[in-house]
């Protein structure tokens, strides 16, 4: 099967256009980030890869991606097929990875295994700091706990390992396991910009893929990042809906970003 060529059973209404990815001519750049949790790779691949390529992303922030036997190889894999690199993460994060075309100059990359709660799935962060044009940005991928307390706690360590990223510009992105309106996300929230709320664009909700009546995935930039446009691409030329259905159980979150060059 061609991957390029999307299910077609299902249609959607088109969307707004969204911006393109570009360096201007000073040096900001506008960047497509995405969001997707991927459950290990363990529903339909080709849907997934449609997906992500039809978002045409520069950076990919993923969640559960496969942390066990050959998970690099599952890892690489993937990449590969949306026509992109591995950046950062995947089992050496407890499951966030981060993606990006070559686009990216990389500077330096970090995996964060976060403290472990006795009976709960341990959590990381994947890391990196990059160059995009002529911006420089710490961009971050998470999965909080499902348990209220700790993910709270987590929301906080994220903050704390976004300004240590010590950058321009920070993206952190990723499922927060809670909707919108409670702690977790309200704290992460007040220190960045919940890109949904400032620049809706698409959909809204993210779970479940089958029916989703919540917004548990996000993306967050730090002050300073112009955020463009954000939501749930159902309706973008390329997105079939039984591909969003089939690709796994959460459905995708894709901004455009603009990056000011420095002064």
């Amino acid at each position: 099967m061609d991957l390029t060529e999307p299910l077609t059973e299902m249609s959607l209404p088109p969307l707004p256009p969204l911006p393109k990815s570009r360096t201007e001519p000073d040096g900001s750049a506008v960047v497509r980030v995405l969001s997707y949790n991927v459950r290990s790779l363990r529903d339909d691949e080709d849907a997934l890869v449609r997906v992500i390529r039809a978002c045409e992303p520069d950076l990919v922030f993923v969640q559960e991606a496969p942390r066990f036997f050959r998970w690099r190889k599952h890892a690489a894999r993937l990449a590969a097929k949306c026509e992109l690199v591995v950046l950062s993460g995947g089992a050496t994060a407890s499951g966030p990875l981060l993606l990006c075309s070559l686009r990216a100059f990389v500077e330096r990359t970090e995996d964060v295994l976060l403290p472990l709660k006795p009976g709960l799935h341990r959590r990381g962060f994947a890391t990196a700091v990059v160059r995009l044009g002529a911006a420089r940005v710490g961009v971050l991928s998470a999965h909080l706990s499902l348990d209220p307390g700790e993910r709270l706690g987590q929301a906080g360590l994220l903050l704390d390992r976004v300004a240590a990223l010590d950058t321009p510009y920070a993206i952190a992105a990723g499922d927060v396991n809670e909707a919108s309106g409670g702690a977790a996300f309200g704290h992460l929230a007040s220190a960045l910009q919940d890109c949904w709320a400032v620049s809706p664009w698409g959909g809204e909700h993210t779970f479940p893929a089958a029916g989703p009546d919540r917004r548990i995935d996000a993306v967050f930039a730090s002050r300073g990042v112009e955020v463009l446009a954000c939501g749930v691409p159902a309706g973008l030329p390329g997105i079939a809906e039984a591909d969003l259905r089939a690709a796994t159980d959460h459905l995708p979150v894709l901004a455009a970003l603009r990056l000011p060059a420095p002064a």
